[in-house]
């Protein structure tokens, strides 16, 4: 198994403490790769904004920085919260256009991508911004990749 997954993550150079680790495999859950010069995306919501960003090589973030805003509620507290007729308005605002996603996915119940960009600095350069105009998600009632 551990042979799978060499395969799978493939060994880094990493360290927390600001020294270098050979070999060392790191798994990023709720984390996109950030070392020197990678480019990633970091999205947004539904309706805010993605970045397309390059890493810095933070090692005391293991070349990591975060894979998008985060959530700011659970997927039960917005599905509890937020009705399609709100949601559907506040998107055709936005110019975008849904084609299924789940209520526990609206803009509403992430956490605001600017202060999580701004908070990551030190990890990622942004290159560009761009704004979804076409959203395709888990249909509400089946279950979400995370």
């Amino acid at each position: 198994m551990l042979k799978e997954t060499a395969q799978v993550a493939p060994a880094e150079v990493a360290g927390a403490d600001g020294q270098e680790l050979c070999g060392v495999v790191v798994h990023r859950k709720g984390a996109t790769p950030a070392g020197a010069g990678v480019l990633g995306i970091i999205p947004g919501s539904m309706a805010t904004p993605g970045f397309v960003v390059s890493g810095k090589g933070n090692l005391e973030s293991l070349n990591s920085a975060s894979h998008g805003a985060g959530r700011a509620m659970s997927r039960k507290a917005a599905n509890e919260k937020f009705n399609w007729k709100e949601v559907n308005r506040f998107l055709k605002q936005q110019g975008v256009t849904l084609i299924s996603a789940g209520l526990d996915e609206v803009p509403m119940a992430y956490k605001n991508i600017r202060d999580v960009m701004a908070s990551q600095k030190d990890l990622v350069t942004v290159l560009g911004e761009f704004m979804p105009k076409l959203v395709k998600m888990a249909p509400s009632g089946e279950r979400p990749e995370d």
